[in-house]
């Protein structure tokens, strides 16, 4: 072949009529991101919920064309950037998974602060060497991304303050398929999230075969859906079971990382220690009186060994709930770009996923 022959951006052949997905590759943690920078038709609706809602009646189609195969991967997680109607946000953003749409995703906030501020969604000076705050309008409200800048660039952690996190039960029976009788409790960190430690199935979460502990988080999910309703204060849009972490029971405070893995949407494993899992864990222990405002602990993937730290940085309100701002930091990192295209005989265009 002659040497300079595929050099370029030229696409490969393709329908002319559907634009190609661009795209850039994060991780946060281990965990993928997607984020989609051109080629997505515009997503109506005036109110970032109200697009949640109208891209999957009317757009699920990208959605499966970005995360499932053969361009993802049943793991794949993605984001879409739209406009808010907050005047204070810098930028929107629907999310992204195997089943559908999340209200929260904490690893993609960590990743999108960095985004946001390489590619010019909040500028800032040349010389400024310090912290940028992004406004994240994430459909359970609006986070605040804090980004280390150095040379208009980021560098280092992002640390974002969520949404007002909440216990919303504690010590709820539940009988699990093949597994009878289990407490959970359940909480809020932008999403819901059912929590038992993995010893009550007699599983450790470090060292259990993965298959065994989505088996196990999977079945907790069920029966929480089938034997208990979830409420959120604000909005019904937010009122269901996002997913179940299992933990390693350490809950009282501790200088020692306390490690839990999450299986959420269709039995999707979370490689990092899951950002709104991490908050909603510590308004949990909060809650519980096991951890104090501002006392920090760090949380560690069952799944990859990374680390997140968090924690409760003042109390909030949500609806009659007692709830707590949470702090989360962790360190994301770019993988790639690439430009995804569709040919209109393919009987596979828009994916498909094995279980």
């Amino acid at each position: 072949m002659e040497e300079g022959a595929l050099a370029g951006p030229r696409l490969p052949p393709h329908d002319s009529g559907t634009p190609a997905l661009s795209v850039v590759d994060m991780h946060t943690g281990g965990e993928p991101l997607r984020i989609v920078l051109a080629g997505c038709p515009e997503v109506a609706g005036p109110t970032l919920l109200a697009k949640r809602r109208h891209m999957r009646q009317h757009l699920d189609h990208v959605r499966r064309r970005l995360l499932l195969e053969p361009r993802g991967h049943r793991d794949m997680y993605g984001a879409v950037l739209v406009p808010s109607e907050l005047p204070e946000a810098h930028l929107g953003v629907l999310f992204l998974h195997n089943q559908g749409y999340s209200s929260m995703c904490g690893h993609a906030v960590l990743a999108l602060g960095r985004f946001a501020l390489d590619f010019g969604l909040v500028p800032a000076p040349p010389a400024w060497v310090g912290e940028v705050r992004v406004n994240i309008h994430c459909p359970c409200g609006l986070v605040a991304a804090f980004v280390e800048c150095e040379g208009g660039r980021s560098r280092g952690p992002v640390r974002f303050h969520s949404v007002p996190a909440f216990a919303l039960v504690t010590d709820l029976m539940v009988d699990v398929h093949g597994h009878g009788k289990v407490v959970v409790d359940i909480a809020y960190g932008g999403a819901f999230y059912a929590f038992v430690s993995a010893e009550k199935f007699g599983l450790n979460v470090c060292s259990a075969k993965t298959r065994e502990l989505v088996d196990v988080a999977s079945a907790v999910t069920e029966a929480v859906k089938a034997q208990f309703k979830i409420v959120h204060p604000d909005s019904e849009d937010l009122a269901f079971l996002y997913g179940t972490i299992l933990t390693d029971g350490k809950d009282a405070y501790s200088d020692e990382p306390t490690t839990n893995i999450c299986v959420f949407a269709d039995a999707q494993l979370d490689r990092s220690p899951t950002g709104s899992g991490v908050t909603a864990r510590i308004a949990l222990q909060y809650h519980k009186g096991l951890l104090e405002l501002n006392q920090s602990r760090a949380f560690k993937s069952g799944a990859t060994g990374s680390v997140f730290t968090g924690k409760a940085v003042r109390e909030a309100k949500c609806g009659d709930y007692k709830a707590v701002i949470v702090e989360v930091s962790g360190q994301a990192y770019y993988t790639g770009t690439a430009s995804f295209i569709v040919e209109d005989d393919d009987p596979l265009k828009d994916g498909f996923l094995l279980k």
